[in-house]
Formats: C-alpha cells, sequence, structure tokens
C-alpha cells in the first residue's frame, strides 16, 4: 500500500474528525494542525512497518447550505 486516504470533516461540536477510508482508524482534534499530527500517530500505530503507507492523502469536505 503506497497511501492511505482520510476524510477530514468539521465536527458539529467544533474542532474536526477524520476517518481512514478502507482502514479502521479514526481520531479527531480542536485544529487542523493538531488533526494532522494525530493522523499521522494513528498511521503509524495501526501499520506494521513493512505495510506503512509511504502516502497519507487528506481530502477536506466542508459542508455549506444556502437557503433561497
Amino acid at each position: 500500500m503506497n497511501e492511505v486516504f482520510f476524510l477530514v470533516e468539521e465536527a458539529v461540536e467544533g474542532g474536526y474528525v477524520a476517518k481512514a477510508l478502507g482502514e479502521s482508524i479514526f481520531t479527531e482534534a480542536e485544529t487542523i494542525d493538531e488533526l494532522k499530527i494525530n493522523i499521522k500517530e494513528a498511521v503509524q500505530c495501526h501499520f506494521d512497518d513493512d505495510k506503512m503507507p509511504k502516502i497519507i492523502r487528506l481530502h477536506l469536505v466542508k459542508e455549506e447550505l444556502l437557503t433561497l
């Protein structure tokens, strides 16, 4: 595996949450910079050294509602 993908969203209660696609990895943080650190730590804990992905790709999603 060369990459692991994370879906990053703003949490309803504040901060951010990140969920890996295709892996059982979830983390959260108050800021985006803290989240990036938490994601790296979570990936390092989840994978063995020989299976460690070389790239972590973040897909940032921001939901907005528009009214007419």
